[in-house]
């Protein structure tokens, strides 16, 4: 299996307040890296407030690489537009992956992370307890553009034969 240490399933919930690049709107779709791995939501259509709900799922070899959210504006007749990114770092979701919490009431927050400079979080996030998963939900400020916000959900997803250590 090459070191994978397992999955990382991202729920793309939804976008808030993302930048018009079209008359009055857009059309987004996200694209999050993490590495060599690329993947790509559905192109929403007309909406700046766009609900994906889509889960894309990470092969996770090196927990230490930022994972990168892009969204764009789909355009039919020239290049898409660039609405901004943002970067987001999976050791403190994996830290509570290694917590004990077999005995931890359901809705129970491991840990809390604050925004900062050096993350591109909109409000706190928490990483949960939540029906016997681990799941952290995160707020993220799109940079290199005048507004937007995209919120995301990770889950850890074990694979048989290999170690998270």
């Amino acid at each position: 299996m090459n070191n994978l240490k397992g999955l990382l399933r991202i729920r793309i919930k939804r976008g808030v307040n993302l930048a018009v690049r079209d008359i009055n709107t857009s059309d987004p779709y996200i694209i999050i890296r993490m590495g060599k791995q690329k993947l790509k939501t559905r192109i929403i259509e007309r909406d700046v407030n766009p609900v994906w709900n889509e889960d894309l799922t990470l092969f996770v070899y090196d927990t230490a690489l930022p994972i990168k959210l892009e969204v764009y504006d789909h355009d039919f007749f020239t290049t898409d537009d660039k609405m901004g990114d943002a970067e987001f770092d999976i050791q403190p979701f994996l830290d509570g992956l290694k917590k004990n919490l077999k005995n931890v009431p359901s809705g129970t927050v491991i840990t809390r992370i604050k925004p900062s400079k050096s993350n591109w979080l909109a409000e706190e996030s928490c990483i949960t307890w939540r029906n016997n998963v681990v799941v952290q939900d995160l707020c993220l400020r799109l940079r290199h553009v005048e507004c937007g916000e995209v919120e995301i959900e990770l889950h850890w997803i074990d694979v048989p034969g290999c170690k998270l250590v």
